[in-house]
């Protein structure tokens, strides 16, 4: 199976380098101009390598949600940072391999051949496991996107980039996995950890939204005996915590 890059960047003289280099390596590239609309391609396919540019707003977050989602097969990711611009960003994220800009050919064609070592061949452009999605929270004003762990008919759990404050409500929204339709909620932040692991009861459901979720577990054949389970934390973070009542 081919190897597969995302280039996440809206320079044109460092796209143009990057994409002669790895064409050269047998290493197929998309495009996609900034971080915000990076994260569709990045939920719905398994890439080789991620060249994020870090002059991009909202760069060090995609690093993040790479790290948070930890993939079975986790995509190798290259920072590209402003040659004399901080890369504190970049290693904080627990990026390894960096590539200053403006970039050299052959220092791009050398770096690009070393991490090339390091992907693995076994990926494929097939949709991820149908039960992730991205879920988005609105925060202080602010879009901040998350990882839908689990889900029943009441609530969810996710992973969000920060941690969130307990008994909050927040209004969120998602695409159920394997359709078009979207999902719009109040949901109750009932639990949350110091990782920005977190369960949400819907105190909140469109009627619209509520159709679908109960058409979409009916199509999965059976709803979820365990719709408790869902919302709680998982056993080794419950300690003396006592349970919710829903």
């Amino acid at each position: 199976m081919k190897l597969n890059s995302l280039l996440i960047s809206q320079d044109a003289a460092s796209l143009s380098c990057l994409t002669t280099a790895l064409a050269k390596l047998d290493i197929g590239a998309e495009v996609c101009p900034s971080c915000a609309r990076a994260m569709g391609p990045l939920m719905k396919c398994q890439y080789s390598a991620i060249v994020l540019d870090f002059d991009q707003p909202g760069a060090a977050q995609v690093a993040q949600m790479i790290r948070l989602a930890r993939s079975e097969q986790p995509p190798l990711v290259v920072a590209l940072v402003t040659q004399l611009g901080p890369v504190s960003g970049a290693f904080q994220a627990g990026i390894k391999f960096v590539l200053y800009k403006p970039l050299k050919t052959g220092d791009v064609a050398q770096s690009l051949w070393d991490a090339k070592q390091f992907m693995r061949r076994d990926r494929r452009r097939s949709p991820r496991d149908n039960v992730k999605a991205l879920v988005h929270l609105q925060l202080a004003g602010a879009t901040v996107p998350a990882l839908l762990r689990d889900l029943s008919e009441q609530g969810l759990a996710l992973q969000a980039p920060e941690p969130l404050s307990q008994a909050q409500s927040v209004p969120l929204r998602f695409v159920l996995p394997g359709t078009a339709q979207t999902v719009h909620a109040i949901g109750e932040v009932i639990w949350a950890d110091e990782t920005g692991r977190a369960g949400l009861f819907f105190s909140r459901l469109t009627p619209a939204s509520q159709k679908c979720l109960r058409q979409w577990f009916a199509s999965r054949h059976a709803k979820r005996k365990d719709a408790v389970r869902v919302l709680l934390p998982p056993r080794k973070s419950r300690r003396s915590r006592s349970l919710v009542s829903i």
